[in-house]
């Protein structure tokens, strides 16, 4: 049955309006959005409206090209100076983490599959492949819980688990690859995987560094009229970085975050610009991916497979995760206190990477495919719907909430990186009008400098005869030395 172009569109818009609204219902209950982006999928889909979605390599690509500017978006906003103390741990979480916890969550489903009456049982191979799909935390879901919930974390660790996020997809999918190869007749040795994992990692990062480098200079360098073309220009780099690494056997992903990194750190021209766009552009993506990924599964398929998803998903959250976490941040003693490890250890949210990635063994053709995406979407539910209703208030009971920070955003001011100093706020009170309510009375320490007052919503301009009032808020500039 032929159906018209504006019965799709139609379509398509009441779906994507009905994902919003009903996102807004969950974030009053603490629900992570982007688990009701799933929910309205699977409320359209084949056993509800009745929208059937069984396009498996659609999904997949349209999930690819959506990743690629989820990753790029999380590496412009990542700032090296917040993630370079926290560099080692964040890569160490983001492969041997992915490993650990691939080997782990593998071993229990191989061991438990045959015996929990879910109509599967896994080779070795399988479950170890099952297990690489959803081994990574889905950058996605935690940039989003993260910023649009206003988490600020001590210790650094919001820079970690961000940088962790954004950087263990590739170790995932490379896993995924590598062992959907294993799992086909033709096999792998181990110099073909030795090989792979050097290829991977060696073109992805080299390429996603040089090709930034070169999207930095051609948008510095290219003098177009109108200012909206720099933003289709950058869009347009994300995907020729991502497909001519691949095609050069590199890690397309790793590129896609290396290249928003470079760019996010260099002097770029409308970079603020740049920026604004590509969030718009990701909640778009997001809002899709999940809809569709929602859309393509089959909620009867997955009471079968209920008793095996329940099993691996308190696994990986109760004892893989937190063993990874524990086993990865080993070789850093105490620079990471107890706390902060289970704080990361619960921080482990699957989301639509996982599923996406579980793709890969439908389209391959690889027994028991089927079983595989089923279990990773009921383990991200699980996830999504535990952790990622958990995470503010599990910061708060360890501890770790910075509540100071949480309202340091009241000017939305930022400064180039280029310039040596910072920016911060301060509250005014009685106790510092004490010597005089004018501006010139205060003592600041030297080199500080307030450039900004708001009071309520008014924003001042101050010189030194300002008069202040307690409740004012402050914004300093302050050289970096300081």
């Amino acid at each position: 049955m032929n159906i018209s172009i504006e019965i799709l569109l139609l379509a398509g818009s009441v779906l994507l309006l009905f994902s919003i609204l009903l996102s807004k219902t969950g974030y009053r209950f603490g629900v992570p959005t982007l688990l009701m982006f799933l929910l309205a999928g699977m409320i359209f889909g084949t056993d509800g409206v009745g929208i059937e979605f069984d396009d498996v390599h659609t999904a997949q690509n349209i999930g690819m090209a959506a990743l690629c500017i989820i990753l790029f978006s999380g590496g412009l906003d990542t700032k090296i100076k917040s993630i370079r103390p926290v560099l080692w741990p964040g890569l160490s979480l983001s492969t041997a983490g992915v490993l650990l916890t691939t080997l782990i969550t593998g071993g229990f489903v191989y061991l438990v599959s045959g015996s929990v009456g879910a109509g599967v049982v896994f080779t070795p191979v399988t479950a170890m492949l099952l297990a690489a799909t959803m081994s990574s935390t889905d950058s996605a879901s935690v940039f989003n819980i993260l910023r649009s919930q206003k988490i600020m974390l001590k210790h650094r660790l919001g820079p970690m688990l961000e940088l962790e996020s954004g950087s263990n997809d590739p170790m995932a999918y490379l896993l995924t690859i590598i062992l959907i190869q294993c799992a086909g007749t033709a096999g792998i040795n181990g110099w073909e995987i030795a090989l792979s994992f050097v290829l991977q990692f060696g073109v992805g990062v080299l390429g996603g560094w040089l090709l930034g480098r070169l999207a930095v200079w051609t948008v510095n360098k290219v003098n177009l009229r109108n200012p909206e073309l720099y933003l289709i220009m950058v869009l347009c780099f994300i995907f020729a970085i991502f497909s001519s690494v691949t095609l050069l056997k590199g890690n397309g992903y790793m590129a896609i975050y290396i290249a928003g990194i470079v760019m996010g750190n260099s002097d770029t021209f409308r970079k603020r610009e740049i920026g604004t766009f590509l969030n718009g552009v990701t909640w778009l993506v997001q809002v899709v991916m999940f809809v569709l990924l929602g859309l393509l599964v089959n909620p009867k398929e997955m009471l079968g497979i209920a008793p095996i998803g329940i099993l691996a998903a308190l696994f990986m959250i109760l004892v893989a995760r937190p063993v990874s976490v524990w086993l990865s941040l080993l070789p850093f003693g105490r620079r990471i206190s107890r706390k902060s490890k289970l704080f990361v250890s619960w921080v482990g949210l699957r989301g639509a990477a996982p599923i996406l990635f579980a793709t890969y063994p439908v389209v391959a053709g690889v027994e028991a495919g089927s079983e595989i995406f089923n279990i990773v979407f009921f383990v991200t539910l699980i996830s999504l719907l535990v952790q990622g209703t958990t995470i503010a208030r599990a910061a708060q009971l360890l501890g770790l909430s910075d509540k100071d920070a949480d309202e340091a955003d009241h000017f939305g001011i930022e400064l180039p990186d280029s310039i040596d100093s910072h920016l911060s706020e301060m509250f005014c009170t009685e106790s510092m009008l004490a010597s005089g309510h004018r501006l010139r009375d205060m003592a600041l320490p030297e080199g500080q400098l307030v450039i900004l007052v708001r009071r309520g919503d008014r924003y001042i301009v101050p010189n030194g005869r300002t008069v202040l009032a307690p409740g004012d808020i402050l914004l300093l500039l302050s050289p970096d030395h300081q």
